[in-house]
């Protein structure tokens, strides 16, 4: 699939298979993860993957709108570095990359928030992760459990304004 193809079908999926997805393509999926823009080169980023089942119960168990992430085949939890100035928008471009390379691979994702969530320090503890680190997001991964339809998005020639507004 190419770029704009995985674009152009990315959608969020909250409802799995129960079949497990590849270590390759998990690492494939972290890699386009780590190859994301990021803000002065810092790269600022950390990435748990957590395929254990009852990790990511508590994962779920824990969020305000990611319990789905239970049924997932894997769960990415986004870390950056908190002193960093852009670790928000580089932890998010990360996580663009992680949704689009899985869905290049045939696999739905779902973004779930995690800066400035309650439940982002007891995700980050639970995970082990250094307080220095902050939560950005969860990706729920897995392979689509029923169809998703994708929701329309609004035409480009709404949105594009050229030279100025």
């Amino acid at each position: 699939m190419d770029l704009f193809e995985a674009i152009e079908k990315r959608r969020s999926v909250r409802a799995f298979q129960s079949k497990p997805i590849a270590r390759e393509d998990l690492e494939k999926i972290i890699d386009a993860g780590r190859c994301a823009p990021t803000g002065r080169n810092e790269q600022p980023w950390e990435f748990v993957v957590v395929t254990d089942m009852y990790a990511r119960q508590r994962i779920a168990e824990l969020t305000t709108f990611g319990k789905y992430i239970a049924d997932a085949a894997a769960c990415v939890a986004v870390f950056c570095r908190g002193n960093t100035p852009y670790y928000v928008e580089d932890g998010a471009a990360a996580t663009e990359n992680i949704l689009l390379a899985a869905t290049a691979l045939g696999i739905g994702g779902c973004w779930v928030a995690g800066d400035k969530k309650p439940y982002a320090v007891d995700i980050g503890e639970s995970l082990g992760a250094p307080e220095t680190h902050r939560l950005v997001s969860l990706v729920a991964l897995g392979y689509e459990g029923e169809e998703t339809p994708r929701k329309p998005k609004r035409p480009v020639n709404e949105v594009l304004h050229w030279e100025n507004w």
